[in-house]
């Protein structure tokens, strides 16, 4: 495993799209405890531009990446899924550190590639969920999985991303597009459920209109709950909620905000695992099992 500096964590970014320019480059350069050794990125102007903003080195082409993990001891990664996990399991085989974007890879097989590479070399690992690091929702999530008795929930995460006339940059992502609601906000859904009401026992997926995939799942609490997830929503169909029911009654995910923030808090929890070798619950291998989820749902809902 990389040897960590008494001083601050070395961490690259592959990366340099919308995601890593609003978010991962401004929290990556701006954290006291972390010097961002470089850039890389597919398109060399946009490598260029983004490593100029924040002071750093840009990196490009195959040779970039190992000149980008040798000078790093961690790489956060900003690239669709597909890119991700080869790249993922290519760094943690060096022992570098991984602050990865959700979802880990749309197959099972390269997630747990990601996984077998950093179980073998000790590296720490972090899945960025938003929802587990926001300052309005990393708490809240804690105290509810510390509440008995949770009979049901039931979570919606409907997007415009894809109605005419947004203007949203995400929305030029090929992923997206290809895998929809399902692949793109059903880790985040996922990642609040699963530590409430417990592990997915029994999964029933069915398609909706447009990109919508519904689940309905079963737990090992006892508990059930059921997802709605689109991307490809009217723009009056908006919203995102998440409610628990139980003994104690009913809760309401709170409203959060700020991403930079969001993931400042990742890095910090990184560090904390790599300066102190306890996994985080949203590791890799968590980030495996959400893939597990996922396929087993586009299988489901395909047929």
């Amino acid at each position: 495993m990389t040897t960590l500096p008494a001083t601050s964590l070395r961490i690259g970014l592959v990366g340099a799209g919308p995601w890593a320019r609003n978010t991962q480059a401004p929290a990556l350069a701006a954290h006291p405890g972390v010097a961002l050794s470089g850039v890389w990125g597919r398109r060399p102007e946009a490598a260029n531009a983004l490593a100029a903003a924040h002071g750093t080195t840009a990196y490009t082409g195959e040779a970039g990446i190992d000149e980008l993990f040798a000078a790093s001891d961690a790489i956060a990664f900003a690239v669709p899924p597909d890119v991700q996990a080869p790249l993922a399991a290519r760094a943690a085989a060096t022992g570098r550190h991984l602050l990865l974007d959700k979802p880990v890879a749309t197959t099972v097989a390269a997630a747990r590639e990601v996984a077998r590479a950093a179980k073998q070399t000790g590296a720490a690992s972090i899945v960025f969920c938003t929802l587990r690091f926001a300052a309005e929702t990393a708490d809240w999530v804690t105290e509810q999985a510390a509440v008995d008795g949770w009979f049901t929930a039931r979570a919606e995460w409907i997007g415009a991303l894809f109605a005419p006339g947004a203007t949203n940059e995400y929305a030029a992502s090929p992923w997206r597009r290809e895998k929809g609601g399902l692949w793109d906000v059903g880790p985040h859904v996922l990642s609040v459920l699963i530590p409430v009401l417990g592990d997915v026992t029994q999964l029933t997926a069915a398609r909706g209109p447009s990109d919508t995939t519904h689940l309905i799942l079963r737990h090992t609490s006892g508990a059930s709950s059921t997802v709605t997830l689109a991307l490809g929503a009217p723009v009056g169909a908006v919203g995102t909620e998440i409610e628990f029911r139980g003994e104690e009654g009913t809760v309401a995910l709170p409203r959060w905000s700020d991403p930079v923030g969001s993931f400042r808090a990742a890095v910090d929890a990184l560090i904390h695992s790599v300066r102190t070798g306890e996994p985080h619950p949203c590791d890799v291998r968590f980030g495996l099992r959400l893939t597990e989820l996922l396929a087993e749902a586009e299988a489901q809902a395909g047929e």
